[in-house]
């Protein structure tokens, strides 16, 4: 007997998947909604400013979904476009500059490796 192609169950939408989070940890759910609803209020920086940081901490963490929806977000709050582009050149520097300074602990390591007191031979 052939076998029958299996059949897949369509893709939920971004909508069903939230409702289902809600529904499997509604307590965890709540609480981050409420925290990122505090961290994300006007206070000493305003809401424009802390999106803008937020598009930029999420070219970082590589967050394809913060980019886009921090992305609106600071535009509805008055970010342009080459804020938002400038932000994410900082981020890319910030990332580049990580690697940079931790070249230092590559050079330490090297330095520990073939140092006279170290317990390794020098290695080429």
């Amino acid at each position: 007997m052939a076998e029958q192609p299996h059949e897949h169950a369509p893709t939920p939408t971004p909508q069903q998947l939230a409702a289902q989070r809600r529904e499997l940890t509604p307590d965890a759910t709540a609480a981050f909604l409420a925290f990122s609803g505090k961290v994300f209020a006007a206070g000493a920086l305003d809401a424009k400013a802390k999106q803008i940081i937020a598009v930029a901490v999420a070219h970082v963490t590589q967050c394809q979904q913060c980019i886009r929806s921090h992305t609106k977000s600071a535009l509805r709050a008055g970010a342009t476009p080459q804020e938002l582009m400038e932000a994410a050149w900082v981020a890319a520097e910030m990332r580049a500059g990580g690697a940079y300074a931790h070249s230092n602990v590559m050079l330490a390591a090297v330095h520990e490796e073939q140092s006279p007191s170290g317990s390794a031979e020098p290695r080429a």
